[in-house]
């Protein structure tokens, strides 16, 4: 698999994104961006895509075919592809606050800590649907990396579409997420765009 080696912060500043969207937090002041030529159009529709790319830690070819699946399915071709990204197991276990980023959280679920409606699950991939069960696996219960994960997340608000339950370390799925529900400054229409022409 690829890995991006590039430091987090610095591909923060060079895509416009809050470290705290991944769930970083930095000290330094926030920087202001060099100034340069004025973006062209495809320029723009191109950053859009890595940005969304960045966030969820997806690669070009698997953000493709999720392009397919969100345009065959009915409704906005731009929501559909964000709710398919939102739904990601690795994204969710970040959203219930089970990880610090969703860095950590991908590898939580690779090293098989979590549990889709009982059954353990190590693919981060996996797409929830509404009623699953996220549960942390009864092996990774006393694991410092999620209990550290969990007292540091206090003050995060879960989303509406999932609901958390700290005592018996497990969230479910209430609804999928529609567009208002994810606050990430993505701007869809221009990733229909570019894979449009």
């Amino acid at each position: 698999m690829a890995i991006d080696r590039t430091p987090v912060l610095k591909r923060c500043r060079q895509l416009g994104i809050e470290p705290s969207v991944l769930g970083y937090t930095t000290k330094e002041s926030k920087r202001e961006p060099k100034r340069r030529r004025k973006e062209s159009e495809y320029g723009q529709q191109l950053r859009e895509k890595q940005k969304a790319k960045f966030i969820y830690g997806v690669l070009e070819k698997q953000f493709r075919s999720y392009f397919k699946r969100a345009k065959a399915m009915e409704g906005v071709t731009g929501e559909n592809l964000l709710t398919i990204l939102e739904s990601r197991l690795d994204n969710v276990v970040f959203r219930l606050g089970f990880a610090r980023t969703r860095k950590e959280a991908r590898q939580a679920v690779t090293h098989a800590h979590f549990t889709v409606n009982g059954r353990s699950v190590d693919i981060p991939s996996y797409r929830v649907r509404p009623g699953d069960v996220i549960a942390v696996a009864p092996k990774a219960k006393e694991l410092l990396v999620i209990k550290s994960a969990l007292v540091s997340n206090e003050r995060v608000a879960v989303p509406a579409w999932l609901e958390v339950d700290i005592e018996k370390l497990q969230g479910s799925v209430s609804a999928l997420p529609t567009r208002d529900q994810i606050d990430l400054d993505i701007n869809e229409q221009l990733i229909v765009e570019l894979y449009s022409k």
